[in-house]
């Protein structure tokens, strides 16, 4: 299993945060009226649930196959000693 740095953590944490403010800052400092802000900070809000589930969806679709992937690398292997030991007897 591969472990990230804490530079790496920071870094992404780091991204996320000045990403969300800043856009949270820019809508606030429009100038419309509240209900444009918010109905575009509802947007914001929405779109930021949206890609922490997409993210989740895509990396356990990702490990479900490494598992499928490695149980089949299993069963293949199972095969080649079985035919190695019948060729041998």
């Amino acid at each position: 299993m591969r472990n990230d740095s804490s530079a790496w953590y920071f870094q992404v944490w780091i991204s996320f945060l000045l990403a969300l403010g800043t856009t949270s800052f820019g809508i606030f400092a429009l100038p419309v009226n509240i209900w444009t802000r918010a109905f575009m900070g509802m947007g914001l809000v929405f779109t930021v649930g949206s890609t922490f589930s997409l993210a989740k969806t895509m990396r356990d679709k990702h490990e479900s196959q490494r598992l499928i992937g490695r149980v089949s690398e299993a069963k293949t292997e199972k095969l080649l000693r079985e035919y190695e030991l019948s060729d041998v007897a």
